[in-house]
This record gives structure tokens, sequence and C-alpha cells, in this order.
């Protein structure tokens, strides 16, 4: 038996795709020494924990809660059905389309409009790790000078969320970050309160669902949550697409020719490079998985990137494929999802159309920007990240579009 990988070890860190294999095989069930968890590894395991009510997301009360609050990832029952009805409304459906689009279509055009005549840019730098913050910030009509301090919120609290190893400094700073974006938020709910406006911080003020309305609270905490959640997703995923699509050229012609097929790119890059690659729960119970039993009471490593490469699941699951057949593209947003990048069940991510649109909206644009994309000379992708992952670079370079419109 080949010895069980350490997800914490730099081999792990720089390629954990070859080792997820090992862990389904031959330890789908591990226990993790450095982390105090248990590693969960294949694709009928993961499913099932999302679904599985002796499984609960009591985790957050020490993962998240500190630094966001108390917010919907934690809550069950009635409590969570009420405030995910509350939210569910403002990301979806003609809210989405007619108030949240037009404004993402601005804010990536915007920005794109920034670099495009240069003729090279660094995605990463330039244009995905600052976009997903400026759309929130402008969707939650805050002023736009403060992208620069809520992408530092954002990185704190990223710390703090991600820190798998204990480091002090990291919590240290995530807690002054809430304390911070507090401070900030709390007068600008009170005057949405008072002063009802047509954007995502007045809908959730305003809002309620079978009889609850969220507090002042709930509602910081939810903003710091969006904050997190939206921003590392979408900023990984832009660059995670475009890198996937430009390692497959004829795919990458196809997107480009039929721009319908940007949803086929992002869903399968959930499943073949998810910004997200592990998510974290908790038994109540003593839970049976394919691989073993894990008692009652014990932290779960639930890895999405490697339930998203099980054979057993995806045929070639190693190869990116927008026109694979064992996945429903219409589905892959939607709680009947076949890859878990989202979750599953009850917590599926409640913003998963919210991805959709600025991917959508962001990779359409940079289409339109930029003909005969390229890796620049001597590019070498370095993608790292143990609970999230992404490029820590993507420098282009690419033919300037003479009519493109910037925003």
């Amino acid at each position: 038996m080949t010895a069980a990988p350490d997800i914490l070890s730099p081999e792990y860190d720089a390629n954990p795709y070859p080792l997820y294999e090992v862990l389904r095989n031959e330890h789908p069930v591990m226990w993790h020494e450095g982390t105090q968890a248990f590693v969960i590894s294949r694709y009928e395991d993961v499913a099932g924990a999302f679904r599985n009510p002796q499984i609960s997301s009591r985790n957050y009360e020490w993962q998240t809660e500190p630094v966001h609050g108390r917010t919907i990832l934690q809550m069950e029952g009635k409590e969570h059905s009420s405030y995910r009805g509350i939210v569910n409304p403002i990301f979806r459906g003609s809210y989405l389309e007619q108030s949240i689009v037009p404004a993402i279509t601005e804010a990536a055009r915007s920005q794109i409009g920034e670099f495009v005549a240069d003729g090279e840019v660094d995605l990463c730098k330039r244009f995905s790790t600052h976009y997903p913050i400026g759309v929130i910030v402008q969707l939650l009509d805050l002023p736009m000078e403060d992208v620069p301090q809520f992408y530092e919120w954002y990185t704190m609290i990223m710390d703090f969320v991600s820190n798998i190893t204990g480091d002090e400094e990291k919590n240290r700073r995530g807690m002054a970050a809430r304390v911070e974006m507090g401070e900030y938020l709390m007068p600008k709910i009170a005057e949405r309160r008072a002063n009802p406006g047509d954007d995502l911080l007045t809908a959730m003020v305003t809002k309620e669902f079978d009889g609850v309305q969220m507090s002042d609270d709930d509602i910081r905490g939810f903003c710091s949550l969006l904050l997190t959640a939206g921003g590392e997703t979408t900023e990984k995923a832009i660059t995670l697409t475009m890198r996937n699509l430009l390692d497959n050229p004829e795919q990458m012609a196809e997107v480009r020719a039929d721009r319908q097929l940007i949803g086929r790119a992002f869903a399968e890059t959930l499943r073949f490079t998810g910004p997200v690659q592990m998510i974290m729960r908790q038994t109540e119970e003593d839970v049976e998985f394919s691989g073993g039993t894990v008692t009652a009471g014990h932290t779960l490593e639930l890895l999405l990137g490697s339930a998203n490469r099980d054979p057993e699941v995806f045929s070639e699951p190693d190869r990116f494929n927008i026109h694979r057949t064992d996945m429903e593209f219409d589905k892959a947003f939607t709680a009947a999802a076949d890859h878990t990048a989202f979750a599953l069940g009850r917590h599926f991510c409640v913003g998963s159309m919210l991805a959709r649109a600025e991917l959508t909206v962001a990779l359409d644009a940079l289409l339109d920007a930029m003909d005969d994309i390229a890796y620049a000379d001597g590019y070498e992708q370095v993608e790292t990240g143990v609970y999230t992952r992404g490029l820590t670079s993507l420098p282009l370079t690419f033919t300037p579009n003479p009519d493109f419109v910037a925003g």
C-alpha cells in the first residue's frame, strides 16, 4: 500500500491531483494528524456527506463565525430555509438579470478598458483579483474608491478562513478585519433602512421570508461572507477557465465562436480545477463511508477536487472537456449539479448563479477585447492552495480588438 499523502506537504500543494488518486484508491477515509480531521476523497462519500442529516455544518462555529459572525452557512432547518428564502431571489431570476448583470457588465468592461490597449496583461493582477471585489462593492452601492479597503479586508478574512495550520497572526488579522468592516458597514446599513435605494444592500434590508427579516448584524455578516465566498471563487475561476481554454485551443476556438459555451467551460473548470478544493463538515453521529466509519464529533475534510476527478463518476476525469456526456451542463449551477464544487443538498451555494453571471460576463468581455490570446514568453504555471486553489499569475499577450467598447 502506498503511504498516505500529507495534505499539508509541498508535494500536495504543488499538484494534488495524482495524490487524490492515491487517497481514493487506498486511503478513502484517512485521519490527518496535522489538521485533526478525517479526509474524505471519493465522490460517493463526499456527495453523500452533503446530503446526510447526521453530518452538520457546525464546523463553521469555529471556522468562520469568529470573522463573519453567525451566517447562513451554519444554519439548519426552518432558520436556514427562511434566510435562504430572503437571499435566493436576490441572486437569481429577474433581479439578477435586470439589476445585477448590467452592473457586472459595466464593471468588467471598465476594468478591461484600463489595459486592453497594452496588448499584454497579467490577468491575475490586473483583472481577476479586483474585479469580483469591485462588483460586490458596486452591487452594495458603496463608494468605488473604497474597493482597495474591501480588498484588504477580503484577503485578511480569507487568510483566517483557510488557516488550517492555525497561524496566530492570520487569526489576529482576520479578527481585526471583522471589527473594521463592521464599523464601516453598520452606519451604511442603518442609512439604507432609513433611506432605501435600488441596490443589494437595500434588498437585504427590506426583504423578508416567512415572517423573518435580516437584522443589521445578519446583513453585516452576509456582506462579509459574500465578500470572501464570492470574491475568492470568482477570482480564481476566471483565470483557471482562461488557462484551461488556452491549454485546449480547439475548445477555446469553439467558445470564442459561440459564447453560449462559456457556461460549459466554467462548469467543466469547476469539475476539473475547482477554486474550492476542500469543504469542512462535522459528524453528529457515527457515519459509515465506503472506506470506513467516522465516529461522532469529528471534523471532516471533504476533498471536492478529488471527488470531481473520480473515475467512477467521470470518464477521462483528468481531461478538460466541455462536451463531456457524463455531466448535465444545464444543471451545473443548481442543487442538482453532478459536480461538487458548490457543495450539494440543503447548503448548495446560494451564490452559484451570481458566480455564473460574473464569470460569463467577464470571459465574454475578455474575448471581445482580446484576439490571438497566448501565454507570455517564458511563462511557467504555478497553481497553489489546499483549501482554495488557483494560479499565482497569468501573463498573457494578445491583439487588442479596436472595436471593443469599454464600460
